[in-house]
């Protein structure tokens, strides 16, 4: 019976992981009493838990509920950036803009005037004008959204119309007829 050995090849040896400075080590250890929220705080202590026990990357996985290869996104985090990587790094933000707040307010200026003096706005020109400087259709929750942010509101006028005397109106209520239906 032939017992078999797996001999590792010239670089296919177990890789080692690089090894923390003492201040470094330190700093992360102040830094986990100074954790505001639950997710910077595993963060810090995920590297922690490499730096002051020498977990591997799978036992921090499993003790923080992570996958390894988060683990060792964050480890090489910490490496190339430092601690300050570890507390606040939180997604956040818009991601997905055609434009950015300070390109809006540029572009929503130049209806500012049109909406200052009392004129309507029709959405549809919004739009068309928005898609010419995205250069791309977009829908118009886009442009709805767009306005909305930037503390724009639809104000619809008054169900009456501008020539309309209420003396009439009253007048007329008074002496029609009534309704066609029986009592």
């Amino acid at each position: 019976m032939y017992a078999f050995l797996k001999v590792p090849r010239k670089g296919e040896g177990i890789a080692t992981q690089r090894p923390l400075s003492k201040g470094a080590i330190e700093r992360v250890g102040a830094l986990l009493g100074r954790t505001r929220t639950k997710a910077d705080f595993r963060r810090v202590q995920c590297v922690w838990l490499r730096a002051k026990l020498g977990l591997s990357n799978d036992e921090i996985a499993v003790a923080l509920g992570w996958s390894a290869n988060t683990v060792r996104a964050w480890h090489s985090r910490f490496l190339r950036h430092g601690e300050g990587i570890l507390v606040g790094a939180g997604r956040g933000g818009r991601r997905h803009a055609y434009l950015t707040p300070d390109e809006e307010e540029t572009f929503l200026e130049g209806f500012l005037e049109q909406a200052e003096r009392g004129g309507i706005l029709v959405v549809g020109e919004i739009k068309a004008a928005y898609e010419e400087a995205v250069g791309h259709p977009v829908p118009k929750s886009t442009v709805y959204r767009m306005l909305a942010r930037h503390g724009w509101r639809k104000v619809a006028p008054r169900p009456r119309h501008p020539k309309g005397d209420p003396t009439a109106q009253e007048a007329f209520k008074k002496n029609s007829p009534g309704s066609s239906r029986t009592k």
